[in-house]
């Protein structure tokens, strides 16, 4: 058995980061989850479901739940889209902007302190690192699926 070189790492990471983020002061009263969907839609603006579901690859149920959360706390609202009326953008509030401006900035400290770290080359490696992951667990999703295992 050869030990896991990345991917353990990547939870172990992923992990602290949620830890990070309950951290917070004043606490965000957001999950993880929650939390990189602000975040995301801050820096993305109003954006479909398929959209965020493209960025996130949560199940679609999973996503819901967390659009449904923070529709229920006044952070998101949900329009019909002009140009397709079936489905539904996901826009910030005004609360959900401020949420999202707070949850944003505590980010960036985590991330302006772990870049005073390393260097641009690593960060570069770190990157490509992460976009192959990406790309090969979403290479091996559809077979997984077809075998009955779970993505």
């Amino acid at each position: 058995m050869k030990p896991l070189r990345l991917i353990l790492e990547v939870h172990r990471a992923t992990h602290r980061i949620g830890l990070f983020l309950e951290g917070a002061v004043p606490p965000l009263d957001v999950s993880q989850g929650e939390a990189h969907l602000l975040a995301w839609l801050l820096e993305a603006g109003d954006s479909p479901m398929s959209a965020l579901h493209a960025a996130f690859a949560h199940k679609r149920s999973t996503l819901t739940s967390y659009v449904d959360r923070l529709e229920a706390k006044k952070l998101v609202r949900r329009e019909l889209r002009a140009e397709d009326r079936r489905s539904f953008q996901v826009c910030l509030t005004a609360a959900g902007k401020a949420l999202a401006a707070r949850v944003h900035r505590h980010l960036e400290t985590l991330e302006a302190a772990v870049l005073e770290q390393v260097g641009e080359r690593d960060v570069e490696g770190f990157t490509k690192v992460l976009e192959a992951l990406i790309e090969q667990s979403e290479s091996e999703a559809p077979r997984a699926r077809r075998k009955g295992g779970t993505t």
